[in-house]
């Protein structure tokens, strides 16, 4: 198995399994096979473990080590025996039972494309004409352990003596076993390897941008494309013709894109404190003067992150931003394109215009805490950076998913909110930080007039239905800032605001004890989860990152949706809709 994985090989046939011994309990005599399977992703194919094991504790230590283990059916229904080595039955279910060659391919491609560490067990039963009848070979065993036990066989010399003894009491019947078993695990993991090898090439030729396998937020009842965005155009589907219409070249119109993210692009530098020996302060760096460092250079920003890890699993994806006419900004671009990443829809400023290619320094302590940043994303801060020309990039790749971080100034950022919202793609949004997140409530809305008071600032933002954001996947504190922010802008006290929360079926006298056994009391003395579902009605899917507590999603439920029925759900309803309203059934 190690010499197999360091060679890149993913299947390995071989005879039998070695196991759990009996009385392992007393002896702790348990094979290295176990724990290899435990920590090599090697699919290995065999005719399950030997017989004079004890089989119920070899898979229950599998399952402790997380090594799937599946069984070839052969043809027969339902569920299947464990095989053992030399009969096709153990008398134990198997933990799964596979049909045939390509289903084990298909677990092994999907082992491999989750990064399990773990192996694989395919047992393969030994074919009829050579097996062993059970009730024959359990008695031979029996006899062979005693002799082993009275011969003094024990730890490694155990399985050879039993091996010879089984042969001897066969009459060498286990010798032809073995060579068929052996012979039928080989024939079967050269199937199962050309099939696996199958599925490769297919992933390979298959575009990844036809993939369906994203994540979607309900479908909202939404008037956006005739009421938010009026003055842009209808969306355009042929990529060829938006790539004319924007004085493009047809022969080379950008690719479409499962995704689009639009934001910072960015060269981060990370300062790394390496104290000298005999240090004053072995931990953080000091201030007022230099100090040693380990200093590296990566390819960097939010939006350009978010980007590459979609890009990793497996989205076609096109990142919008921009970058300088200087050698910061040739860099990244070679990057992108070196990364796989399109690069297309990444502006390169000319130099007269006098902006940088933006910049992330950050300064770690000894053990790569933060300690300082210090970012430089003024280039995608000017409110010309992009203009008429984002609406051509969105219909071109015409995306399920736009995804826009808070870098972009207020502006920009809702004319890309709209502009994807105008071509039919679901919206989210990246905070970035405290200070960048209430961009979200910064400026106007087209199409929504001001609620508050004239004394209080008139910034305003749709709510539901006519929201321009679908998922937002703020921190904790990013968090608190954009409620602190909605409450004095003034946005909690507008009818539309009201009307959303009334829907949502919340007792009068407060949902705290709920809250406490939804989440924890903890989080609920911090207020998080009463501001994001005060925040619903401008963004019905939220997703509040807890660090290592986790995270925590808050969610309007529209009208009938099924979660507000369903019994597994129930436990995460917080409330479900009284007023009768047509859009809005409930939150979880």
């Amino acid at each position: 198995m190690v010499l197999a994985h360091l060679a890149g090989i993913k299947v390995f046939a071989t005879g039998g399994l070695g196991g759990v011994h009996r009385g392992a309990e007393s002896s702790m005599d348990i094979s290295a096979d176990l724990t290899e399977l435990g920590r090599t992703p090697v699919a290995v194919i065999s005719s399950g473990c030997k017989s004079f094991l004890d089989i119920p504790r070899t898979l229950e230590y599998l399952e402790t080590e997380g090594v799937g283990v599946v069984t070839f059916a052969d043809g027969r229904e339902g569920n299947v025996d464990f095989p053992a080595f030399w009969s096709r039955d153990s008398g134990l279910r198997s933990p799964m039972t596979i049909r045939n060659e390509q289903e084990a391919a298909a677990i092994i491609h999907a082992h491999h494309a989750l990064s399990l560490s773990s192996g694989l067990l395919l047992a393969n039963p030994i074919p009829a004409d050579a097996s062993v009848a059970r009730s024959e070979i359990d008695g031979i065993i029996e006899d062979a352990i005693q002799e082993a036990t009275s011969a003094g066989a024990s730890g490694k010399d155990n399985t050879p003596f039993i091996l010879a003894k089984i042969k001897e009491l066969t009459g060498g019947k286990s010798v032809i076993a073995n060579r068929a078993l052996i012979e039928a695990n080989v024939r079967r993991g050269t199937s199962v390897a050309k099939e696996l090898l199958k599925l490769e090439r297919m992933e390979q030729a298959v575009p990844v941008g036809t993939r369906s396998d994203t994540f979607t937020v309900p479908a909202w009842p939404s008037t956006l494309q005739s009421t938010v965005a009026p003055s842009l155009p209808e969306a355009t589907s042929n990529a060829a013709d938006v790539a004319a219409s924007a004085g493009l070249d047809k022969s080379t119109a950008p690719p479409k894109a499962d995704i689009v993210v639009a934001g910072a692009l960015a060269i981060d530098f990370s300062c790394d404190y390496a104290p000298l020996p005999g240090a004053i302060d072995q931990v953080a760096p000091q201030l007022h003067t230099s100090n040693p460092s380990i200093i590296t250079q990566t390819l960097g920003g939010v939006a350009h992150n978010i980007a590459k890890a979609a890009h990793y699993m497996g989205a076609s994806v096109r990142l919008c931003s921009a970058v300088g006419d200087d050698l910061s900004g040739r860099a990244a671009v070679a990057q992108l394109s070196s990364d796989g990443l399109q690069t297309s829809s990444i502006k390169v400023l000319d130099a007269s215009t006098g902006q940088r290619t933006a910049q992330y320094v950050a300064v770690n302590d000894a053990h790569k805490d933060l300690t300082l940043a210090m970012a430089d994303m003024s280039i995608i801060e000017q409110p010309d950076t992009w203009t008429s020309d984002r609406l051509s990039h969105l219909q071109a790749a015409s995306p399920q998913w736009a995804i826009v971080d808070a870098n972009w100034d207020p502006a920009n950022l809702h004319a890309w909110l709209m502009a994807a919202k105008s071509v039919g793609a679901q919206t989210a949004f990246e905070p970035v930080s405290t200070a960048k997140s209430i961009r979200l409530f910064q400026g106007h809305s087209p199409t929504s007039a001001p609620t508050s008071s004239k004394s209080r600032p008139t910034s305003t933002i749709p709510t539901f239905p006519n929201h321009i954001v679908d998922l937002m996947t703020p921190n904790n504190h990013e968090l608190h800032a954009l409620h602190t922010s909605a409450r004095s802008l003034g946005l909690f006290d507008s009818p539309a605001w009201w009307a959303t929360i009334d829907s949502l079926g919340l007792p009068s006298s407060g949902s705290r004890t709920a809250l406490s056994h939804l989440t924890s009391p903890a989080l609920v003395d911090e207020g998080i989860p009463q501001m994001s579902i005060q925040l619903l009605p401008f963004v019905p899917c939220i997703l509040t990152k807890l660090g290592p507590k986790g995270v925590l999603l808050t969610q309007l439920l529209p009208a009938g949706d099924e979660r507000l029925s369903g019994p597994g759900d129930a436990p995460y309803v917080l409330g479900r809709d009284r007023t009768g309203s047509e859009t809005v059934g409930g939150c979880i």
